[in-house]
């Protein structure tokens, strides 16, 4: 067993599944503390990135069947603006309730 965490070594990659009309996909950097990122794929290969801010309490869902180079907003766990299946509904809330368990009001 390797004594070093491996800290700079990618613990997950995944790769676009959307058609260059989608847009450019997010880059997404883990490396700012206080992120929480989550990452899904539906049955149909769509795929989908939460990204929530603990410094500023925000979040938002990159989606590429929406355009990869829109973020939109996590609203309480929802994402108003776009139109979600019921698996993609549970995933943005589970994402949003583990990013904001040890949210500390102010």
């Amino acid at each position: 067993m390797n004594a070093t965490n491996g800290g700079d070594v990618p613990l997950f990659q995944v790769r676009n599944h959307h058609s260059a009309d989608c847009g450019t996909p997010p880059h997404i950097d883990d490396s700012r503390p206080g992120q929480y990122l989550g990452y899904f794929e539906n049955e149909h290969g769509e795929q989908a990135v939460f990204v929530y801010e603990r410094d500023s309490s925000r979040a938002i869902v990159y989606q590429g069947d929406a355009g990869w180079e829109t973020p939109h907003a996590v609203i309480e766990g929802a994402v108003p603006d776009l139109i979600l299946s019921a698996t993609e509904r549970l995933w943005v809330s589970g994402c949003w309730q583990s990013a904001t368990a040890n949210r500390k009001e102010v």
